[in-house]
């Protein structure tokens, strides 16, 4: 089977998201506008970055889209999916219609189009070293390994919120009930929040990073796009308050029926109680309202 690559055009933006949102490896990083903000991100950052959303076909038939950055490291060229600090949790490909077909048919297509786009990336661009992120859902990482990628698996916690908030709590922990119940009984209270408190949580954030001498780069027009594009639908910000005062707070991810940790929940200045867990807790049961799963 051999395919050919196109670079995404304005003409094909429904198309590519089309298969994001098909596919269960599909995730909110993936699609066009997320990738937009992101690309203006890193050219501000990095003015040589090129942003390469690739599309591969069999014949007139999309197979797979495949989002790549590259960019100069020194005198090396890298190839990136994602690109460096750009606090997207996943990406690389996403093939379309994956879930359908047989095991044999998944694992020949993703080893064709791996193989395509390492002898675009390497042979077309001249990149030397490529680093991908593949998302939940696409398990097998036996084709990166089989086209010599030294393969890292990485995990996380999946939580089913299908079985009820009840079922939940009982699920929890004794001590971590204990922490939950302590933080109410102390007035902590958790809402959802806007864009001031984005950017109370990002400040946060940065001063966290600051208190541990560790240097981070200011995120707040990177944040304040995807605010305009992905709240409310998409984006949740929660935010605990003492006497009125926030303390704490989390920015989180929503798509499709799963709702992702994202940003937030530094260390917080209320002694003795353990506001994050209220946080996470408060978290479960707005997701458990519309979500299905919690990573």
């Amino acid at each position: 089977m051999e395919l050919s690559i196109k670079t995404l055009e304005s003409s094909d933006e429904k198309v590519w998201d089309d298969v994001v949102f098909s596919s269960t490896h599909g995730t909110i990083f993936h699609t066009i506008d997320w990738l937009k903000i992101e690309w203006r991100r890193m050219v501000q950052m990095q003015p040589d970055t090129e942003f390469l959303p690739l599309m591969f076909y069999k014949g007139s038939n999309l197979v797979a889209i495949y989002p790549i950055f590259t960019l100069k490291k020194g005198l090396i060229k890298v190839a990136l999916s994602p690109p460096p600090r750009s606090k997207m949790l996943f990406l690389g490909p996403v093939i379309a219609g994956y879930d359908s077909l047989k095991q044999e048919k998944k694992e020949s297509r993703y080893i064709k189009v791996q193989e395509s786009l390492d002898h675009y990336i390497f042979q077309e661009k001249a990149c030397k070293y490529a680093k991908i992120n593949t998302s939940p859902g696409l398990y097998d990482s036996r084709p990166l390994s089989w086209a010599g990628y030294a393969v890292n698996p990485l995990y996380t916690y999946r939580i089913d919120l299908t079985k009820g908030i009840q079922a939940m709590w009982d699920n929890l922990d004794r001590h971590l009930r204990g922490n939950i119940n302590k933080a109410m009984q102390a007035g902590v209270t958790v809402r959802e929040g806007d864009k001031e408190d984005l950017l109370f949580v990002l400040d946060s954030v940065l001063k966290r990073y600051l208190e541990q001498n560790i240097k981070m780069e200011n995120y707040k027009d990177y944040l304040l796009d995807i605010y305009t594009r992905f709240y409310p639908d998409n984006l949740k910000i929660f935010v605990a308050e003492h006497r009125d005062r926030p303390i704490g707070g989390v920015i989180d991810i929503h798509f499709k029926n799963i709702m992702y940790g994202w940003m937030g929940l530094t260390k917080t200045t209320l002694n003795g109680i353990s506001v994050n867990d209220l946080i996470q807790w408060e978290v479960i049961k707005a997701a458990q309202k519309t979500a299905i799963s919690l990573v």
